[in-house]
């Protein structure tokens, strides 16, 4: 937050008004794409934590703060990071409202962060951020600590108090999370970018020594085989299935089609990550199931009492046999969702998904098959919006 604090401050204090040629943005920006990067790796390292949802949340959101580098209305670009926290929010909220106040109070103050800073930006920056007309131009150390309490300069909204918890190990480096973080700290370089390009002089290039057209390129490349083995060198991780605590880790199977949880009680859940062409039955009444990334996978469960959630992955096959009351189908391509008769009146909720087909029992062993729309229209009729599904003729 000081890094924020201070670059604000010159662009809003008259003290501190603009950037000269030598105060490059991007060297500015560098502490917060750093910070960026270590929290996006944290959530991909604990994906087995009790608290995920909470790190999702602030995993999708936390890119919010490179508004700073948005050159356009960069309040839409917060609120659409505002919307994506609210998708792991809501989770919070359904897993704790009735239980634990404490995580219904973090979410509100979390969300608040967000909601102030769109205020802040329309008030201060609208169209992107602003500089003071009149003053110095600003040090080359603006980020050093400050030395002595300055003049007040309206900061940015506060974080929330620390809740929760969490002993896990430092994440590690290298994954999709921290791709997107390097990502987007060379999108913030700007015009800047090519500065890191190295000079050539006149000898090496070939319209200019035309002798280098027979020996090759100067320069040299990385062999083929490097990127080859970097990919062999990453190693699939173990496969997984225990209890921990209340929850049932089901993780990493690959072409495994006899998995199977018996001992199950009410207030348990199961997690289901990154499992591929495999099968899992899970017997008797559980609180609720969640499959996250997973492909080609099929699931049969008996009673869920709360919710069955498919969210990132491909090819999904669905059963139940008893009753559930909601099923959540979101950025999902492909999946059958084969209800009971027990089951008919169940909530489905799909959203970015598609080839999402329920089948429903007809007889003894016959079912019906319907497909759930992808397509909608809206028009206004006078008063309010009106949504109705549609399909393209042809």
């Amino acid at each position: 937050m000081h890094v924020i604090n201070q670059l604000l401050c010159s662009a809003v204090c008259p003290s501190n008004s603009h950037l000269n040629k030598e105060t490059e943005l991007h060297d500015l920006l560098k502490p917060i794409s750093d910070h960026i990067h270590e929290i996006q790796n944290f959530r991909e390292r604990n994906r087995g934590s009790s608290f995920f949802n909470h790190l999702s949340a602030v995993s999708e959101s936390i890119p919010a703060l490179g508004w700073i580098a948005v050159t356009q209305r960069p309040g839409p670009y917060v609120k659409e990071m505002n919307d994506a926290a609210t998708f792991y929010t809501n989770r919070v909220l359904k897993d704790y409202k009735e239980t634990d106040r404490r995580h219904v109070d973090w979410v509100r103050s979390y969300l608040s962060i967000w909601t102030e800073m769109q205020s802040f930006i329309k008030q201060h920056h609208t169209t992107g951020l602003a500089w003071s007309k009149s003053g110095p131009i600003a040090p080359s150390s603006l980020f050093d600590p400050p030395a002595a309490p300055s003049a007040p300069c309206p900061p940015p909204p506060p974080g929330p108090p620390p809740v929760f918890t969490d002993d896990d190990p430092l994440p590690q480096t290298g994954s999709a999370g921290a791709q997107h973080s390097a990502l987007f700290a060379q999108l913030n370089q700007g015009m800047d970018i090519t500065k890191g390009l190295k000079r050539v002089s006149d000898d090496q290039k070939t319209h200019k020594n035309p002798n280098l057209r027979t020996h090759g390129t100067p320069t040299k490349n990385k062999a083929p085989g490097a990127v080859s083995s970097q990919k062999a060198a990453v190693q699939k991780r173990p496969p997984l299935l225990e209890l921990e605590g209340k929850k049932w880790r089901v993780e990493y199977f690959e072409q495994k089609h006899d998995l199977i949880i018996e001992e199950t009680e009410l207030k348990q859940v199961v997690y289901v990550f990154s499992c591929n062409n495999s099968t899992l039955q899970i017997k008797g009444k559980i609180n609720s199931i969640i499959v996250d990334n997973c492909k080609k996978l099929g699931l049969v469960f008996e009673n869920v009492v709360g919710i069955v959630e498919i969210i990132n992955s491909k090819a999904i096959q669905l059963q139940v046999l008893g009753a559930v009351p909601t099923i959540s189908i979101n950025k999902t391509e492909g999946c059958q969702v084969y209800l009971s008769k027990d089951s008919l009146n169940c909530d489905i909720v799909s959203a970015k998904s598609s080839e999402m087909n329920i089948m429903v029992p007809e007889g003894d062993d016959d079912y019906r098959e319907f497909p759930v729309p992808e397509q909608f229209k809206t028009v206004w009729d006078g008063s309010k919006l009106v949504t109705e599904p549609t399909e393209i003729a042809g």
